[in-house]
């Protein structure tokens, strides 16, 4: 059984609650838009697995360090985790055909802002945008994504909202 902490579009911001909200995890994923590198840095010291993504705004170390895509698998279950790459109904060009070729069962991504947690039927796959943990942007609510991965199953979702601001 392995409990994953997922959060995406960072933009730089460092709040101490993702320590708080992430600790026990054994993984955290960072679905892109990391800004800068010492936010995968801190996450470090939280889990100790960290798996991250470039996004569209990230450069320089975030950008040499992390792969715009990866594939790996967690408990038996078969992952993609990116920056773009659409939903259900609606993925980037090609997408589909590879996440039902690579029988992927979870798509974690970002860059929309939008929390979304939806399963894909025509791929038997769950997929999750964890919505903005940073500041930047106009989402209303910053929020965070925690699930469990054991024996080929995804259980345990838990979505943690952040609020706008930390005063």
């Amino acid at each position: 059984m392995t409990r994953i902490g997922i959060l995406s579009d960072t933009h730089s911001c460092w709040d101490d609650r993702y320590a708080t909200h992430f600790a026990g995890c054994q993984e955290i994923w960072h679905a892109g838009d990391v800004g800068d590198i010492t936010i995968i840095e801190r996450l470090k010291d939280v889990a100790p697995v960290v798996r991250a993504v470039s996004g569209n705004i990230d450069h320089g170390m975030v950008r040499r360090l992390c792969p715009e895509v990866m594939q790996f698998e967690v408990e038996g279950v078969r992952v993609w985790l990116t920056h773009i790459g659409g939903y259900p109904g609606r993925y980037a060009p090609g997408l589909e055909n590879i996440l039902r070729r690579e029988r992927i069962r979870l798509m974690v991504c970002g860059h929309s802002h939008i929390l979304k947690v939806m399963p894909d039927r025509s791929l038997d796959m769950l997929h999750v945008n964890p919505g903005a943990a940073g500041y930047h942007g106009w989402q209303k609510v910053r929020t965070l994504v925690k699930l469990t991965l054991d024996g080929g199953t995804i259980k345990g979702l838990d979505v943690i909202e952040l609020g706008k601001y930390q005063f």
